[in-house]
């Protein structure tokens, strides 16, 4: 697993950032030169979206936006703090469908991450969040980032979410009152999680 240190970070290549291949799609950690590709799609998605987001700034939907994020989610990579990758139509790997972030890691005695995700309104029902997760990011955050538990949390009405979860072997481990704060009120959230079976420690400490 790639990993550096803070004195390389400015020698990170697209190489060596985690890239996977799946029936359909190409999930991978965006590169600079996919930004505008990245800012079409939230900008398209702005609407079908914001029910289950928090508030957004203006500046969220510009290329320059996601031109710094870009270089940010790099950095919280090599740092060991997240892993964010989009999820690109596999024939082109121009056109942005989606995203998953596995945000907020944790090591020592927890080795555990956060995990949230959108899709593009035009693709859903055809089990490609699914496909992304089962098929390429998760394995990856078991087996080579060594985490033990994936939590995954979804607002109580949002059935599709939930639905997906339990497909994913995800399991209800409570409920939180104003958990979060989207689009303009907070809510109840149902708690899940999905552990390794198979977990091994990581090599660093």
């Amino acid at each position: 697993m790639f990993r550096t240190t803070p004195t390389d970070l400015n020698s990170i290549q697209p190489r060596d950032l985690p890239r996977f291949v799946t029936r359909r799609l190409v999930v991978r950690v965006a590169a600079a030169g996919d930004t505008d590709a990245i800012a079409r799609y939230v900008q398209a998605n702005a609407d079908f979206l914001q029910p289950w987001e928090p508030p957004r700034p203006p500046s969220y939907y510009t290329t320059e936006y996601w031109k710094g994020q870009v270089a940010r989610d790099a950095d919280d990579y090599a740092r060991d703090r997240s892993l964010r990758v989009f999820l690109f139509d596999r024939a082109t790997e121009s056109h942005v469908i989606g995203v998953a972030t596995f945000g907020n890691v944790v090591r020592g005695a927890a080795q555990y991450c956060t995990l949230g995700y959108a899709l593009s309104q035009s693709t859903q029902g055809q089990g490609l969040m699914r496909e992304a997760l089962e098929d390429a990011a998760i394995p990856f955050l078991f087996r080579s980032m060594h985490l033990h538990r994936i939590q995954a949390n979804y607002i109580p009405r949002n059935e599709r979410s939930g639905g997906l979860l339990r497909r994913l072997g995800f399991v209800v481990e409570g409920y939180a009152r104003d958990y979060l704060y989207i689009n303009g009120r907070w809510e109840d959230h149902i708690l899940t999680s999905l552990t390794n079976a198979n977990w091994e420690p990581p090599d660093a400490p």
